[in-house]
Parts: structure tokens; C-alpha cells; sequence
């Protein structure tokens, strides 16, 4: 069997959007999401999906898009790519819950190819707590761990890595959140290794609905005041930080004449930035800073 096309990756990844939109409306049972159908001058387009009306989650969006075309020379430049045409296509997401105690949550599976035939896969999946919970965080390494497990034992350490590498506010010196595992530029050297990562991105796109549906049921129901809805601001004007100054597909996407909203629609629906805030010594708020580190091997911290 020869391997997947393009477009029929993109077509594949259309179903995993699909799949998502449905597991986040049954966990959430109130909101739903919308679809804004768009095309891109250059070529190509996609379909960005965004949850509104939500019970636990308060902005969301799912965003799939298959674009192609001349490929800029800033692209070129960076990538190290001959002159020619791109495609790209894959499903974004991120999850912004109204609840403090409920986590942030990111995931991206994509697939980039040019015309000569040079191609890669990349993606990931990472979490964000406003609160660091070690139980929490081992049962979401644990579960990331033995997807990865079920392609390659090397890939989890070796994408974990790469996520507390990635998921790093340099000017601030923190991670993001507790990180996941990220993976980029992946290709392969036969069909049965193309088919493998594409079934390992695939993978990632199936999990995403059952661990954030865990948390959505399990950490909804937990009580919060009016500290906890401030640091809840606070910690995402970091998100917003990271991914205005950092974040990779931010940049790509602008850089390719993408779709601004669809590009932007990670960011928090309010955030906040208090001049050098401090929390108190001992407090939940300094306890979740000072995990906000790499390296540190979430399955097993907690026990």
C-alpha cells in the first residue's frame, strides 16, 4: 500500500476536527461550536471552529487548515529549503476554561510538504494549570507517555524534552505549564514510516478529547474565589506572552499570509499583567512557580 497524499492527509485531519468538536460538546453539554469557513489568496483555506456558550469552557477553538503556494523566502531562509511551492495542513487547538482550576490546554498535529517531495510531520500536546496539581500532572504525562509507548519507547522522553525546551518563556525564565511532549520536522525514509507517524499524530489527535474531558469532569466542580480568578489572568498573560514573542506556528502562520483571527484565536478571552506581582510565600500561587521549570519528570514527582 502506497503512502497517504497529501490531500488525503488533509482529509483525515478534517475527521479528527470533526471528532474533537464532538467529544469537547458532549464533555462541556452546553456549548457549542460555530464554523467560519475561510480561503486563503495564495491558496488554499480551511475551517476554524470556535465554542461559545460554554458551561466549563469559556473560549475555545479547534482550527483546521490545508494552504499552499509559493513559498515565502523568509520561510525558505528559516527552514533551509529550496525555492518551490509548500502545502501544509493540520489541527490546531486551544482550550481556554472558565474555571481557574481547570487547565489551559494545546495541541497541534501538522503535516508540511513541498514540491520536490521533502516533507515532515510535527505536532504535540501540552497542558497549561493555572494551578500546578502533581496528581494531575502525572496522570497527564502518564496518559501522553503510553501513546507515544504504543510507536516508539524513545519518542516520550525524547519529545518530553523537547516540549520543556519549546514551551519556555525565556524573558521570564518560567515554562509555560507542566509542557506534554513536542515534535517537528519528522519525516520518513520508507511508506510504512510515513504511515506510523501519521498514525502517531493521529494518536495525539484522539487523546486530546479524552484527558481534557477528564479534567473538564473532575476538576469543574472544585471551588474557587476571587484570588484564584486574578492569578487565572495573570498566568494567561503568560500564554498570551509566549505566544506573541515565541510560538513557532504563530510566526509561520503570519508569515504565510494565514489567516490572522484563525492564527490568533489561541489567546485568552482576558488577561492581565500586574507589575511585578509577587505571591505570597507559601501560597498555592508560589507553589505552582516554582514547578514552572524543565526537566522535571511529572510521572514520577507526585508519588
Amino acid at each position: 500500500m502506497s503512502k497517504k497524499t497529501k490531500e488525503e492527509i488533509a482529509e483525515i485531519y478534517k475527521q479528527i476536527q470533526d471528532h474533537i468538536c464532538q467529544q469537547l460538546e458532549l464533555a462541556d453539554g452546553q456549548g457549542k461550536f460555530s464554523e467560519d469557513a475561510w480561503s486563503r489568496a495564495d491558496g488554499g483555506g480551511g475551517r476554524t471552529r470556535i465554542f461559545s456558550g460554554g458551561k466549563i469552557i469559556e473560549k475555545g477553538g479547534v482550527a483546521f487548515s490545508a494552504v499552499h503556494g509559493p513559498t515565502p523566502d523568509k520561510i525558505l531562509q528559516k527552514l533551509g529549503l529550496e525555492k518551490g511551492d509548500f502545502f501544509a495542513t493540520g489541527v490546531s487547538i486551544v482550550l481556554h476554561p472558565f474555571s481557574p482550576m481547570v487547565p489551559i490546554i494545546h495541541m497541534n498535529i501538522r503535516y508540511f510538504e513541498m514540491e520536490d517531495g521533502t516533507h515532515w510531520f510535527g505536532g504535540g500536546i501540552d497542558l497549561t494549570p493555572h494551578y500546578i496539581d502533581l496528581e494531575d500532572a502525572q496522570y497527564f504525562h502518564e496518559q501522553v507517555k503510553s501513546t507515544c509507548d504504543q510507536f516508539d519507547t524513545s519518542y516520550y522522553p525524547k519529545f518530553k524534552a523537547w516540549a520543556d525546551d519549546y514551551f519556555y518563556i525565556r524573558h521570564r525564565n518560567e515554562t509555560r505549564g507542566i509542557g506534554g511532549i513536542f515534535y517537528d520536522r519528522l519525516s520518513a525514509k520508507s511508506d510504512q514510516e510515513f504511515d506510523k507517524i501519521l498514525d502517531f499524530s493521529l494518536a495525539i489527535g484522539r487523546l486530546f478529547p479524552q484527558v481534557y474531558g477528564y479534567f473538564m469532569k473532575k476538576n469543574s466542580i472544585i471551588p474557587y474565589g476571587e484570588i484564584e480568578k486574578s492569578w487565572q489572568n495573570l498566568r494567561r498573560g503568560r500564554y498570551v506572552e509566549f505566544n506573541l514573542v515565541w510560538d513557532a506556528g504563530t510566526k509561520f502562520g503570519l508569515d504565510t499570509n494565514g489567516r490572522t483571527e484563525s492564527i490568533l484565536m489561541s489567546m485568552p478571552p482576558l488577561a492581565e499583567w500586574t507589575y511585578m506581582h509577587q505571591p505570597s510565600e507559601g501560597s498555592n500561587e508560589a507553589k505552582t512557580l516554582s514547578f514552572l521549570k524543565k526537566g522535571i519528570d511529572w510521572i514520577t514527582v507526585g508519588k
